[in-house]
């Protein structure tokens, strides 16, 4: 289908960053599987190229670019060309916000160029081990010391957990006030601040997922995000750019495994001819394509109102819930018509199966995005009482 969203200018945008991956990101991607985690030179040379938050103004080294296509271009080439733990998307699009929004010019100046550069990776740490999707009943606390700040608790399921030389962490500021958060950076080597385990996971191999403690961590001032107990309002507004950039990377993920499938299809041979020929390979093909094709167009259109400051949390929920669901029908259905051939590694229809189900439950899970969009229906049981 032709995306009529993408003018020529992202076209070829797109040739160059297809370029990158293939040959940058690709030919790596089976070593960092196994290692569990990407080189840290992965991130220098995207920002070499100019990958890394295209958004950033120029003082800071970016390229100013404030047109979301561009970096929804990113994700898309990751996906079909490099690999799914080489997660440039927490980095560019969901962490580095956070500081380019709430920072002050001395944290901008301080933090941003390193980042776009590639040599200070980024990650941020919302989720406990005993608070999921409950943002509100997390029980890291940071205690005011007058001239700095006392972090102490523990983050799980961190995304360049072991890697990020930044971690916004989200932490109680008001003992007793569940929405009285402060957004804090930690930077590596500060005294207190450890990384446990690298976690192990059902997929995403190469992507390092991790534990991390804070005992006692001292914080200055200076690496405080905004105001202290306003932190979970802004959790809150950078979501639904987050739950975007999943429906972003669930729909290239579908689109991937269809292209592979469809290649697959064609080459395989049944009965002495190709397994694409028999009428339910291309029935259950014809119904992944029409719907591959109304969630893109669906998602696209949100990625325009993020140009336009116009995209809700509601609709980001709606686009997140699709996709991610997409998603995994896509890759089953894949799976299926590969055969015995779809449940070995060495293929990478296996590897996107496993790295799929994940996407129904990170960045808030589809129960959570039905709530989201139940409640905007005006089905809050706090207002709808029977009569």
């Amino acid at each position: 289908m032709q995306r009529l969203i993408f003018e020529p200018e992202h076209d070829a945008f797109r040739d160059s960053v297809r370029r990158f991956f293939r040959n940058e990101i690709e030919p790596h991607t089976g070593r960092w599987r196994e290692q569990g985690h990407v080189d840290r030179e992965a991130f220098v040379r995207a920002g070499q190229q100019g990958l890394l938050m295209l958004w950033a103004e120029e003082c800071y080294g970016g390229a100013g670019i404030h047109d979301f296509r561009y970096d929804q271009i990113v994700m898309e080439e990751n996906w079909r060309h490099g690999d799914a733990g080489f997660y440039v998307q927490l980095h560019s699009n969901l962490v580095g916000p956070y500081i380019a929004a709430l920072g002050t010019k001395e944290q901008k100046a301080r933090w941003l160029p390193g980042a776009v550069r590639g040599e200070k990776i980024l990650a941020v740490a919302m989720t406990e081990p005993g608070a999921g999707s409950d943002l509100a009943g997390m029980r890291c606390s940071a205690e005011d010391r007058g001239d700095h700040w006392v972090l102490n608790g523990a983050k799980t399921y961190i995304s360049n957990g072991q890697l990020a030389d930044l971690v916004v962490v989200a932490a109680r500021t008001v003992a007793g006030q569940r929405h009285a958060i402060g957004l804090f950076v930690v930077e590596a080597g500060m005294e207190g601040f450890r990384r446990g385990r690298r976690l192990k996971k059902m997929g995403m191999a190469a992507q390092d997922t991790s534990e991390l403690f804070f005992d006692d961590v001292s914080i200055p001032k200076g690496n405080l995000l905004g105001d202290p107990t306003k932190g979970f309002e802004a959790l809150m507004r950078f979501l639904a750019k987050e739950r975007l950039v999943s429906a972003i990377d669930a729909v290239a993920l579908a689109q991937t495994a269809f292209d592979l499938t469809l290649d697959f299809v064609r080459q395989r041979k049944a009965f002495g001819r190709p397994v694409g020929t028999f009428q339910n390979s291309r029935f259950v093909l014809a119904g992944l394509r029409a719907q591959i094709d109304a969630v893109q167009t669906f998602v696209d259109q949100c990625v325009l109102r993020v140009n336009a400051e116009q995209l809700s949390s509601e609709l980001a929920a709606e686009a997140k819930l699709v996709a991610t669901e997409l998603a995994g029908r896509v890759v089953d259905d894949c799976v299926q018509l590969h055969g015995g051939a779809g449940y070995m590694d060495e293929y990478r229809i296996s590897r996107l199966y496993t790295d799929a189900r994940v996407m129904r439950i990170f960045a808030g899970t589809s129960e959570i995005m039905k709530e989201i969009i139940g409640r905007s229906l005006g089905l809050d049981e706090r207002r709808v009482r029977p009569s």
